[in-house]
């Protein structure tokens, strides 16, 4: 096993670290829309009142929790492909998902004129696009 302060090995382990971060991220949130459904779209009804998504919201709702769980199960299987086969391409889709899954919940946020909403997904969207940059290197 070579050096962990290798920029290679570096490069690996904040692949790891990502793929870990958007598993937990994604899994938690889609697992509670799933969970808590009513709870959900009540809360996102009264959020969205106010918006042109007012009357779309429980199909949001199902939209936006198959992208939640496609992006943690994808990111959950790439990182176990990352640590057994060093293999980054499951976890690179998984990131791909989860910013769609981001820009999917700004656009809602936004609409519903929650900026301060919106301005904390900033950094998950960050995060999530040097992932993305980051999976693609083998």
């Amino acid at each position: 096993m070579s050096a962990l302060h290798t920029f290679s090995q570096a490069t690996y382990l904040i692949q790891i670290f990502t793929a870990v971060f958007l598993t937990i991220l994604f899994l938690q949130s889609g697992v509670d829309k799933v969970v808590d459904r009513r709870g959900n779209l009540e809360w996102l009804k009264g959020h969205f009142a106010k918006s042109l998504l007012a009357g779309v919201v429980p199909a949001l709702v199902t939209a936006i929790t198959i992208l939640e769980l496609a992006a943690g199960v994808l990111s959950g299987v790439g990182c176990l492909a990352l640590i057994v086969l060093r293999d980054s391409t499951v976890a690179f889709y998984g990131a791909v998902i989860s910013a769609v899954a981001i820009i999917a919940l700004f656009f809602g946020q936004r609409m519903a004129k929650d900026y301060a909403g919106a301005a904390v997904l900033v950094p998950y969207f960050l995060l999530t696009l040097l992932a993305i940059y980051l999976l693609a290197q083998q």
